[in-house]
């Protein structure tokens, strides 16, 4: 009874930074069988793949980091985290105004991704911008600045200021 007392906030924090991760990687979805009526949204969809870190300072200053898979656009998606050793912390998936986390056995669903992940993180995270951004384009998110000049080394680190506490998302991926 005590192991599995110390278990569930170690899982909490870890289905936390999943989550945030999960928002973070939301920069790409699911791709789709090619179909010639639908050019534009093959255009729109995009995979990535490396590893991520999210820090938020405060009180209780929060770390995490994690490989991902990210595919699809910040219409439909999904988002893999697992560990270095390839085991899955957890899945997001989003289309049509619904959204499901999958962290372990447990299951959250939600029709908005940002209100899963600000529900899952205790933070918002700007998803279209992140999908902007690591296309090494310029995009407005409330509070975030992010510095672009290392995506054509696969790099992309963004900060939030306001609202507090700030935060730190750093992104190392591939294509």
């Amino acid at each position: 009874m005590h192991s599995n007392t110390a278990a569930q906030p170690a899982h909490r924090a870890w289905a936390w930074w999943l989550a945030l991760a999960l928002g973070l990687l939301w920069l790409s979805g699911c791709a789709q069988p090619p179909r010639a009526a639908d050019v534009s949204a093959r255009a729109a969809s995009s995979a990535w793949s490396g590893r991520l870190s999210l820090q938020v300072e405060g009180q209780a200053s929060q770390s995490f980091s994690a490989l991902f898979d990210l595919q699809g656009n910040p219409d439909k998606g999904e988002l893999t985290l697992t560990t270095p050793l390839g085991n899955t912390l957890a899945r997001l998936q989003w289309e049509d105004g619904r959204a499901e986390l999958s962290t372990g056995q447990e299951k959250r669903q939600s029709t908005s991704l940002d209100e899963l992940l600000r529900e899952a993180t205790g933070t918002a995270i700007p998803v279209a911008a992140i999908f902007q951004w690591l296309h090494g384009n310029q995009a407005t998110a409330s509070g975030w600045q992010a510095d672009l000049s290392g995506t054509a080394d696969g790099r992309l680190v963004a900060r939030r200021h306001d609202p507090a506490p700030e935060a730190t998302l750093r992104i190392a991926f591939s294509r």
